[in-house]
């Protein structure tokens, strides 16, 4: 990259083998992200007969777990990063317990009270969710600590996302697959045990990439960014580690403006894609009338997200990052507002604003994701600390960040459980399908089209308060060396 400018500009490469092992990580996080978001509550629902109140409070209980450990977890990885010089320890045991833990999700035994599977799903997930932080929230970190520049993070950022998008559809379209057309229980444990080993070898490979390098020794060098030297005694006990995370994560959201209004903004957008994906499989089955339209809608989704991500990264390139996640983010509303006419005239006609969506949709992945790392090496500038590296706080914003994604997407299956309750729905075991009543299957039209498109909306009423540019974030340099990282 030359930046044609009075001053001169350091340019620094990221190998394509970084590139790679770092975005095959996205098929562990795209295979957690969708398949729970879009067989859990149909499980419950529909093959373990809980009903819609209860199942949506075991999906979001587990999920809503990630709040109080995402944080700590942050602060642990940030402290491991000071103490080993890596961040690869957490996302190493992460890959190795998630196939387990995922695998029991879908092993409820057969004949199985509602209360025992209820029990039975909301702690193997909520061991798998805690598995799957230990992955995602130093995985989230990396891209501040390998990739230097405004330009290079996007350009990570969009490798890894097109293979989110690429797991997304793969899960997403093959779950239902896997599972089989009956929904029966042994097919729902062939579905965790394959996915799950899936999702864990994906984690793995990704873990490699977490760089490793010799850290100072000396008193405080274990210290967490920005706290004093009491602070090891403080953190002996478990309360007390916990107490500074939580310290250090209000921290990073009281001083980062821009990290304030990134995360609202995703947020609302996890909020309404975690809608509709909960949403698909009973728009697919009670309102397409069509067990196959679940995956028919998942390709219509992905496939455009999967052609256009170069054109996102180009246009982020040329305009900026901020406006082309705010024009991603209009186009989704927009498309997902021309689907409600599915609550009264259902059809194949879904699927074209379905593939707009996919356009929208594959910007809203991409270019918040780069900007996260924009906003952790500003507030590393702005905000200095005395020893630390420009990263070494990375774990702390990853931690808020990934509690504000997986627990919006965890009150999306939340939200539709309440309007499934709402409007009568009614649950069943597996292989039976009931008779739905007309305000349960608008209910269910509504939740996939006209929710996520007022969501969306009220995301972009925090955007227009995200003021970071490019020149807040590259730094100028008095000589100009271009170079691969390793």
């Amino acid at each position: 990259m030359t930046q044609v400018t009075s001053r001169l500009w350091r340019v620094e490469r990221l190998r394509p083998r970084t590139i790679a092992g770092y975005a095959i990580g996205s098929v562990g996080t795209g295979g957690f992200g969708t398949l729970p978001g879009l067989m859990l509550l149909y499980y419950l629902t529909d093959a373990l007969a809980v009903p819609a109140a209860v199942a949506g409070l075991v999906v979001t209980g587990a999920k809503v777990w990630d709040v109080v450990i995402d944080p700590f977890i942050g602060y642990g990885s940030d402290r491991d990063l000071a103490r080993t010089g890596s961040r690869r320890r957490f996302m190493t045991i992460g890959a190795c317990t998630i196939p387990v833990f995922f695998a029991l999700t879908f092993a409820v035994p057969g004949g199985a009270s509602t209360a025992a599977a209820s029990i039975w799903v909301l702690v193997a997930f909520l061991l798998a969710a805690t598995a799957f932080s230990l992955f995602q929230v130093p995985y989230i970190a990396l891209p501040a600590e390998i990739a230097p520049t405004y330009d290079e993070r996007t350009r990570l950022i969009s490798w890894r996302v097109a293979t989110l998008a690429f797991a997304i559809l793969l899960f997403g379209a093959g779950g239902p697959v896997l599972r089989g057309e009956t929904s029966s229980l042994s097919g729902y444990l062939t579905l965790g045990v394959v996915a799950g080993l899936v999702i864990g070898a994906g984690m793995f490979v990704a873990s490699r990439v977490a760089p490793r390098a010799e850290r100072a020794a000396g008193p405080t060098a274990s210290l967490p960014p920005g706290a004093h030297a009491a602070a090891p005694q403080a953190a002996t006990s478990a309360a007390g580690a916990f107490r500074l995370a939580v310290s250090e994560a209000v921290a990073t959201l009281r001083r980062s403006q821009p990290f304030r209004v990134l995360l609202t903004a995703f947020f609302l957008q996890a909020l309404a894609t975690g809608l509709m994906l909960a949403a698909a499989n009973y728009v697919a089955t009670y309102v397409l009338e069509s067990t196959l339209a679940v995956s028919l809608l998942f390709a219509a989704l992905i496939a455009p997200a999967l052609l256009v991500m170069p054109l996102w990264n180009r246009l982020a390139r040329r305009v900026g990052k901020e406006r082309s996640f705010v024009l991603a983010s209009s186009l989704f509303a927009v498309a997902t507002l021309c689907m409600v006419p599915l609550a009264w005239a259902p059809g194949a006609w879904v699927y074209l604003p379905t593939a707009l969506a996919g356009v929208g949709y594959a910007g809203m992945q991409a270019l918040p994701l780069a900007m996260l790392p924009d906003v952790i090496a500003h507030d590393a500038r702005t905000v200095p600390v005395t020893g630390q590296g420009p990263s070494d706080r990375g774990g702390a914003f990853s931690g808020v960040w990934t509690a504000g994604e997986t627990t919006g997407m965890a009150f999306g299956a939340g939200l539709l459980s309440l309007v499934q309750w709402v409007t009568g729905y009614q649950s069943s075991s597996a292989g039976f399908t009931p008779e739905q009543t007309t305000a349960a299957v608008d209910g269910i039209a509504l939740s996939f089209s006209l929710v996520p498109a007022v969501l969306v909306a009220l995301s972009l009423l925090a955007l227009v308060r995200y003021r970071l540019r490019r020149g807040d974030i590259d730094v100028p340099t008095e000589e100009p060396a271009a170079h691969e990282r390793p």
